[in-house]
């Protein structure tokens, strides 16, 4: 779920949690965060098992991953290009919190990957991008857009619309509004949940064609998390 810090607020409760404050929850947890649900719950591979069901990947691509967190989105599509034979691919990737991002640069390190390029920013001030981080042709983003409200939820699908080329193509997996996620999601992590009446009706706002999908088996289980959703700009 790779989590972009920004700020929070709870459609139910009415709470909310600035930039900071969420910055300094994942600094806290970030380590627990990435053992517990990408490797515990298996949600790092449910998410290869969808992007690879999505085939949004080819060769010679430009991706941007937001809201990376430890960097499990751009860590798949590493895996899957090498996999698929696909070369040329130009990985940059953004976050808030500077301590997921160091996980994330520890990784890179390890693996020797010159071909991504990592950035602190917000989702909502794309202007913190480097200018010539624009035109791609896939946009990724999981766990993250749950820390904006509605109105945020909107101008950050915006600001991904205005970062993809013409016939770019967004991945988007967002927890869904249900009662074990109020636990988990809304109480614990702190963020919102969306239903999928929602989620349709602000990516048709924000100018995008949506197609939900599922995660597929033997991780069709995440599906009760949340839904993984693929959009395009709407022509």
């Amino acid at each position: 779920m790779g989590l972009a810090k920004e700020v929070s607020e709870s459609t139910q409760s009415g709470t909310r949690m600035t930039a900071q404050e969420v910055q300094e929850l994942y600094t806290e947890k970030g380590e627990f965060y990435h053992h517990f649900f990408i490797d515990f719950i298996r949600y790092g591979k449910a998410l290869k098992a969808f992007l690879k069901k999505s085939r949004c990947l080819a060769s010679n691509m430009k991706v941007l991953d937001a809201g990376c967190g430890t960097g499990i989105l751009t860590r798949n599509l590493c895996e899957i290009a090498q996999e698929e034979g696909s070369t040329g691919i130009t990985f940059n990737a953004f976050d808030l919190t500077p301590a997921m991002l160091g996980l994330f640069r520890k990784w890179i390190s390890e693996n020797g990957r010159e071909d991504i390029k990592l950035h602190q920013a917000n989702v909502l001030e794309i202007g913190q991008l480097p200018q010539e981080w624009r035109n791609y042709d896939l946009v990724v983003s999981s766990g993250m857009l749950e820390y904006l409200s509605k109105d945020e939820l909107g101008k950050a699908l915006r600001n991904f619309r205005d970062l993809l080329g013409d016939n770019g193509t967004l991945a988007v997996c967002i927890t869904r509004r249900n009662f074990f996620m109020k636990w988990l999601i809304q109480y614990w992590w702190k963020a919102n949940m969306y239903t999928r009446e929602e989620i349709a009706g602000i990516f048709r706002d924000s100018g995008f064609e949506v197609q939900f999908s599922w995660f597929p088996f033997p991780y069709t289980y995440i599906s009760l998390w949340g839904f993984a959703i693929v959009a395009r700009k709407r022509k």
